[in-house]
């Protein structure tokens, strides 16, 4: 328990010195200030803020973005905020367990520093001299240090004692189990539009048009904006871009081996440690003894290990002549490798592949004008601004600068023309009337502004215009409605005493059973959320759903609880129980915190937040 309890500092510390960051914060203050907060009496020290904040800084910073966060990207995650909760928090329990008698003995303290690895010499034990500079260069003292590690034991023999015990009882567990592991089976009647009891009649002019108005929201357009946009696109300016002859052909020679690859096999090497040991293997293989799979699992190997990926023979250096004779399957050797004697095994052959300098040059002329297109863009990207920003019009901005004026309805979701374009999508969606056009960037390079005109608001489309929508969609309805009467029919044959199967043998339609499926799968041809329909079914009971256009009469066959015995239930049941039993104990270890700290005097000093943040901007 106590090494444990040392983790998080120690973990700390270490980060502290990869990262070069000792002594950040512990000598930019001075005077009487020395700490930013106090509970009970008890300091949160400048330093373990400070060391804190940048620490989470970084690893914040460096995985959201590559780089450390600026104190305003941290406080705009809440970053501070979220340091000073949880020092002022430890300190509340810290005051806690000395209340309760809690406290490390000075023995106990002196064997876990001792065994930490950065205090460690070569030798592999403890060595005052490492411990002095560790410190030093995390900007720790050895008494503030030795008080932190001291107060992070006793807290953690603190929480051992709240959550003890703390443990979901198995029947909840064994209900969650059987909610996510039960299976059923069923047996399903798909009925599509071949199985129409007679084919749909031709509906009238009136019959549409009367669909058409009692579905009017179906053949509404949606609200749309009405934008005008100006565009520069690389792909309008390539064919313009002046490419130098020389260029194409010191490209070209740069990637010769692009354009010029020899014969290749796709190979698997196992080596060994002997000849005699890969003889022996070849001998077992050809015997039928083994497999080459076997061979690398026996070798504690996979067969990513010993993928060699695409090689030409002068890569395979003396065993290339060999494998490159065996033909797509076949195991060769023992043959020489880098790393010893060794198998091979050739899984495809891969012909040359040579491309001539005029098909290659026209590659190449494509690729550099592509970008220069982009370059000259991006060149008069600051020139459309300034235009924009000197009060020119979007058409004043085409005229000036070659870029292409258009018009679009945009509506949320429209993917076509301009609108394809994700940040076009975006600019559209956030635009508003009496929004100056500014210059903004697409994907491919490309520059566009756009000003919207007005806002169109939802109407219907004309029938004239969407008349084969109209029959399309009275065309499924009627179908399902068919289908579905048909359905109905069936499960009343079924509820009267017959068999799905006699009825579908005397009708001629196919069944299909499923079987095992759970409530997180899918059966094909079902629609979202067929599964869970299932899962609320009487064994024995029947269903009617649609899907793509078909009707499905699914009957539910049996129901199949978790096999007790089984292994994969055994784990599961153990995970669950876990994973629940852990969150119960962290939420009732939080709420104990939150109550002790509530009972506490918890003093903060803003002036020396403030000085801290400082030293941060």
């Amino acid at each position: 328990m106590a090494s444990k309890a040392s983790n998080g500092l120690v973990y700390i510390l270490l980060a502290l010195l990869i990262l070069g960051l000792g002594g950040f914060g512990a000598t930019s203050f001075t005077g009487s200030v020395s700490s930013v907060a106090k509970v009970e009496g008890k300091p949160v020290r400048i330093d373990s803020y400070s060391r804190e904040l940048q620490n989470q800084m970084n690893q914040i910073g460096q995985s959201q973005m590559g780089r450390p966060l600026t104190l305003a990207e941290a406080e705009g995650f809440g970053i501070p905020q979220g340091v000073l909760a949880q020092l002022v928090s430890d300190r509340a329990l810290d005051a806690e367990a000395a209340r309760l008698g809690l406290s490390v003995g000075d023995e106990t303290l002196s064997q876990q520093i001792m065994q930490i690895p950065a205090f460690q010499g070569p030798n592999g034990t403890f060595s005052r001299d490492s411990y002095s500079f560790a410190l030093q260069q995390a900007g720790l003292s050895e008494k503030d240090f030795e008080s932190d590690l001291r107060d992070e034991t006793a807290r953690s023999v603190l929480q051992a004692a709240v959550i003890a015990a703390t443990r979901m009882p198995e029947s909840y567990a064994g209900a969650l189990v059987n909610y996510i592991a039960e299976t059923r089976d069923i047996t399903l009647l798909r009925l599509d539009q071949d199985n129409l009891p007679e084919p749909l009649a031709e509906p009238s002019e009136e019959e549409l048009r009367a669909f058409y108005e009692e579905n009017i929201a179906e053949f509404t357009a949606p609200e749309k904006k009405r934008i005008t946009y100006a565009v520069l696109a690389p792909d309008s300016l390539v064919d313009d871009m002046p490419i130098d002859p020389e260029r194409v052909r010191e490209v070209y020679e740069s990637r010769i081996d692009e354009f010029e690859q020899p014969e290749r096999r796709l190979v698997e090497r196992l080596a060994f440690a002997s000849e005699e040991a890969a003889e022996a293997a070849k001998t077992a293989l050809d015997a039928g003894e083994t497999d080459f799979e076997t061979l690398v699992q026996d070798r504690g190997l996979t067969l990513t290990d010993v993928d060699r990926g695409d090689v030409s023979q002068a890569a395979l250096g003396a065993a290339g002549e060999a494998v490159f004779a065996a033909e797509s399957g076949d195991v060769v050797g023992p043959l020489p490798s880098d790393l010893g004697p060794a198998l091979f095994r050739v899984n495809g052959v891969l012909a040359a592949n040579n491309t001539d300098y005029g098909t290659a040059s026209l590659m190449i002329r494509e690729e550099l004008a592509a970008d220069a297109a982009r370059r000259e863009v991006a060149r008069q990207a600051e020139p459309a601004e300034d235009l924009l920003a000197g009060g020119a019009t979007l058409a004043e901005l085409a005229e000036e600068t070659g870029m292409e004026l258009g018009t679009i309805d945009w509506f949320d979701g429209l993917s076509e023309g301009i609108a394809g374009y994700a940040d076009f999508d975006d600019a559209a969606a956030a635009v508003a009337e009496g929004d100056y056009p500014e210059i903004a960037e697409l994907d491919d390079g490309g520059i566009f502004a756009l000003r919207l005109d007005e806002v169109v608001p939802p109407a219907p489309e004309p029938f004239e215009e969407v008349r084969d929508r109209v029959f399309n969609n009275w065309e499924a309805q009627q179908t399902d409605a068919a289908l579905t009467a048909r359905a109905e029919a069936i499960t009343a044959r079924i509820e009267a005493g017959e068999s799905l199967e006699a009825i579908a043998e005397a009708e001629g339609l196919e069944l299909r059973t499923e079987t095992g499926i759970t409530r997180g799968g899918n059966v094909l041809g079902t629609a979202t959320g067929y599964n869970a329909s299932v899962f609320g079914m009487e064994e024995g009971a029947t269903m009617i759903s649609s899907a793509f256009g078909a009707v499905i009469l699914t009957r539910l066959d049996a129901v199949t609880p978790p096999a007790e015995g089984d292994e994969q239930t055994a784990q599961l049941r153990q995970q669950i129980t876990g994973q629940v039993s852990s969150g119960l104990a962290q939420d009732l270890y939080a709420a104990y915190a939150d109550e002790v700290q509530g009972s506490m005097d918890v003093r903060i000093d803003q002036e020396a937040l403030n000085a801290i943040h400082s030293q941060f901007r």
